[in-house]
């Protein structure tokens, strides 16, 4: 390989191009389409560039994805297959070669995407830790049933507390996502309750059908609804459902169970969970 003159004009159309191995013939215009990026500074001669055996002009890069930056360059726009599953490489190329309005480009589309489709770590590991003692709560309250009438009533309530940790944070938000918090004021979000160590603990309160709405609402409690796309938001109303749920959006996500305690042929009764994203 031996340098390119830094002139520019030694460079004439159409210009050749060696990516990572795969050969590209466009124009100097389309190359400096964006003046300030690394490709501009290279085909305007700020930034000297190489050249290989046969002349083309050397580019130590993924030469595979270059055909998609090479084609917003020409068009303005982002046009990717049905399919197309390198959208972090993509991203990556473009911040390398500093396109900035690609890199917009690319930002709104993973924001569009399922969180599938976004990629995330091979190997990410999800642990759930399930309460399996529920916490029964004893609740005294008066129902009115006059003016100056009232009776002494008694319920129970079941507390249900899970711990969830995930080394693919991007997955927590999901869950966030999913699952809602139903209180007086209407749904909330759960909030992981330290975003850097990955953590996410849930916990709700069932509204049993003897407590009045307004003294399930005095005592603060919240319940836990699933929200989906395809259907209205359901209650969860038992450790079962819960679990449920969570299998459900995991699996589709590409986890999968790695182990069940403590019987594995149990796994909606489970005291804890760990999947691993293959």
């Amino acid at each position: 390989q031996s340098p390119v003159n830094s002139n520019s004009n030694s460079l004439q159309d159409p210009v050749s191009l060696n990516v990572g191995g795969e050969i590209y013939t466009t124009t100097l215009d389309t190359l400096t389409r964006c003046r300030d990026s690394m490709l501009g500074a290279m085909f305007t001669g700020q930034i000297p560039a190489l050249r290989d055996k046969r002349g083309n002009v050397f580019i130590d890069r993924d030469g595979k994805v270059f055909r998609h930056i090479l084609n917003y360059l020409r068009s303005s726009s982002l046009d990717l297959p049905d399919g197309f599953s390198e959208l972090a490489l993509l991203r990556r190329e473009a911040d390398y070669f500093q396109i900035r309005p690609l890199l917009e480009e690319i930002r709104r589309c993973e924001a569009s995407l399922p969180l599938s489709l976004r990629g995330g770590p091979l190997g990410a590991m999800l642990m759930v830790d399930v309460d399996c003692k529920v916490c029964v709560r004893v609740l005294h309250f008066n129902l009115r049933r006059g003016p100056e009438n009232y009776e002494l009533r008694t319920c129970s309530v079941r507390v249900f507390t899970v711990d969830l940790f995930c080394t693919w944070r991007a997955f927590l938000a999901l869950l966030c996502e999913r699952f809602s918090y139903r209180t007086s004021q209407g749904l909330t979000t759960p909030h992981p309750c330290n975003p850097r160590q990955n953590r996410l603990k849930l916990e709700w309160v069932p509204r049993p059908d003897e407590l009045p709405q307004d003294q399930y609402d005095k005592q603060r409690y919240r319940g836990l609804t699933v929200s989906d796309p395809e259907r209205s938001p359901c209650e969860v109303t038992d450790m079962q459902r819960f679990v449920e749920e969570l299998l459900t959006v995991s699996l589709a996500e590409g986890f999968k169970v790695d182990l069940v305690t403590p019987d594995p042929a149990d796994i909606l009764n489970c005291t804890s969970l760990r999947l691993v994203k293959c």
